[in-house]
Order: structure tokens, then sequence, then C-alpha cells
């Protein structure tokens, strides 16, 4: 009893402001805040929802993607123990899939953890970030939870690469340079000769290239890993493969990067069944190419239909488009109240909303909600001159 009351008079004349203080990095970080729709879905069960405000796929995975998830949980599945150390069977797949050697590969947990990953190993407080903008801004918390410099590089025109801006930004003590490729939410994308001139001139910096879309654009810099000990390429499972509900990512880079990178990464960081329908989704390429086609069909089919209704209207390399509308948020209301779930992204880019692209079918359906949203659109509008 009093071994009790000594510990508690201890306790209450410490200094409040001094228990449990975070490091100052975390302190002055602004958290990631994702703008879901999930929500809002999940109350209004009568709608048909149309969830097209994340990039994300429209269509569930394959076939043989869900074959083998139930294959295993109708198994000796051993949920109780802990999954394949460091995902040896994905990553042989993934060798074959991007032509790398399996020592140049870290599977992660969705590739914001390989973003992280980079982060945590290279950075340290104070050193320069380098980040064309508009971008991913989930990236800055990575970044910023080392304490970096984020410099942020704008384009004079946003819909176009900024180059010389990044290079000028370059100093001695640059450690990353994170580019988007295709960019979200713009659709830009940086060209080899402009990824290597970066690389060169940066030597000592880690160039990050984020090929969350790769399947769609069907360009990448991952070859480039053969040549440069500087560069790190991300991928996901997330977009055109639809597993953004499994979290399973990827980097590939150069062994250096690898080496270091893997003194601090848990080799059980990704689940299993994540593992598993990642493998199962590689084996069915076929599945992949005709999602992928029919996306870009239906981008060509808005493309079309929005051009008609004279409304400016942007298509991207990936699997979204870009819709500018004065009453842009308005918009974005008046399509949620149908069902259709779009993203604003006002405040980067002037009276734009962000949509993702389904397929044909989907499509088709989207573009009557569209008929009549924007005969509404019309009549506020023609209402606010009278």
């Amino acid at each position: 009893m009093k071994l009790d009351k000594m510990i508690f008079k201890r306790n209450k004349n410490l200094k409040k402001e001094r228990i449990l203080e975070p490091i100052e990095a975390i302190k002055n970080l602004s958290p990631y805040s994702p703008t879901s729709s999930m929500d809002t879905i999940n109350e209004r069960i009568e709608q048909k929802p149309y969830k097209l405000d994340w990039n994300e796929a429209t269509i569930l995975p394959s076939p043989k993607v869900l074959a083998a998830m139930n294959k295993y949980l109708s198994g000796m599945n051993h949920l109780n123990w802990y999954p394949e150390i460091l995902s040896k069977s994905l990553k042989t797949k993934l060798s074959s899939y991007v032509d790398l050697p399996e020592k140049n590969i870290i599977v992660t947990n969705g590739s914001d953890d390989a973003l992280e990953l980079v982060n945590k190993v290279f950075v340290n407080e104070g050193d320069r970030v380098i980040v064309p903008i508009p971008t991913y801004t989930h990236f800055y918390v990575h970044s910023g939870q080392r304490n970096a410099e984020i410099v942020k590089i704008a384009s004079p025109d946003v819909f176009k690469t900024n180059l010389e801006g990044v290079l000028k930004a370059i100093t001695d003590n640059t450690k990353i340079i994170y580019i988007v490729n295709p960019n979200n939410p713009t659709g830009v994308m940086y060209n080899e000769h402009q990824i290597r001139t970066i690389l060169t001139r940066a030597p000592h910096a880690i160039v990050i290239v984020d090929e969350a879309y790769y399947e769609f654009a069907g360009i990448s810099m991952s070859h480039l890993i053969k040549e440069y000990d500087n560069i790190v390429v991300t991928r996901t499972f997330s977009k055109s493969f639809g597993l953004a509900a499994q979290r399973i990512g990827y980097m590939v880079a150069s062994d250096m990067i690898v080496e270091n990178c893997m003194k601090i990464f848990n080799p059980k960081s990704v689940n299993r069944l994540g593992q598993i329908a990642a493998e199962a989704a590689l084996d069915d390429i076929d599945h992949l190419n005709s999602y992928v086609k029919s996306v870009t069909e239906a981008k060509y089919i808005l493309k079309r239909y929005f051009l008609s209704r004279g409304i400016e209207f942007r298509t991207t390399p990936a699997n979204y488009v870009l819709i500018q509308h004065t009453m842009a948020k308005t918009l974005v209301q008046l399509l949620q109240d149908e069902g259709v779930y779009v993203r604003d992204r006002t405040s980067q880019m002037d009276g734009y909303i962000r949509m993702s692209v389904g397929t044909i079918e989907q499509t088709e359906e989207v573009m009557e909600i569209f008929d009549r949203v924007l005969d509404k659109l019309e009549k506020i509008e023609r209402n606010s001159f009278n």
C-alpha cells in the first residue's frame, strides 16, 4: 500500500505536458485525409452505386483469384500461422512479370508501404524531397514523418511536365525525387528521356517512379534499374488487378537499395490471402488485358459524349478522366444523389472533377445518369441568370 501511494505521489508530480509526447516531426505533421464515399454508399442501400472516386477497378478480380482464395480457405488454410515469409512464391511470379531478378523485388503491404519504406531507410531530418505537384498527397506523410524539407514543384501548365523546375530544385542534400507516372490526378507523364535526365543529374538521390497505373498506361521505367542504382519503381495490385482490399504492392530497385531496405523490412507484413490473390491474378493476364482494353475504349466513348455536350474533358493514360465545369461542386453532389461517386479535384485543378472509368457497359449506364444530371445543371444555370 505504501509503495502504491509513493508511485501515485510521484506520478502526480510529473509535468503533464511531458507525458507521451510524439517526436517533433509528428507534432507538425498533417495526416493524410482520404475523402471516402463508403459511408454514404452504405447508408443508401436503395442505390446502385458507381464508385468512381478512388481509381479502383470497377469489376471483381479474375475468377481465378476468387477460386484460389476459396480453395485456400476451404482447406488446411493455416490462418493461425504467419504468411509466407517475404512472399517468395509471389515474388517468383513477379520476376517474370517485370522481367527483373527476384533479388530486385520487395513485395509490400500495398505500394504505400514501399513508399514509406524508402523514406524510412534513406531520408534524414532536413533532407530535401522534391515532388512535382499536384500529386498523390499521401506521400507527404511518408517524407513528413522524417522531418524532411518537402519542395513542391508546380508547373506553369498543370497538364505539362516541369523537368526544368525539378532540375533547378536539386541540391546536394536532395534525397528523394517523387514522380507519379502517370500523374494522379492530371494524367501527365514524364517520358524516359526526362527520367534519365533526372537520374543522371541527381545520382545522390533516389528517384521514385510511382507506377500505380502502369497496366493502363503501358509504359514503365522499371528497365532503367538495370542501368541506374538510384531508381525505385513502385506498383500496386489495387487498380487494374482489382485487389484494393487485399493491400498488395511491390517495389523494384537496385541491389543497393533493396539490401538496405531489407534491413528494416518486416518479412511477414504481407497477408497470406493477399499473396494468394496476387499470384492467381498474375496467372490470368487475359482477364487483366480484357479489362484494360474495355476501360481504354470507354475513355474515348466518354470523350465523344462530353464533347458533344460542350463540356471540357480530358482523358488520361490511367483509368480516370477529368471533367471541367463551372459548377463542379454542384455537379459532384447531383451525381452522388444519383449514385455516381466522383472526386472533387477543384482544389488542385480549377473546376475539375476526376472520375474513374469502368467497362463499356458501365460507362453507358453512367452516361445516362450524366444526361439527367447535366440537364438539371443547365436549368440551375439558366435560373441563376434570370
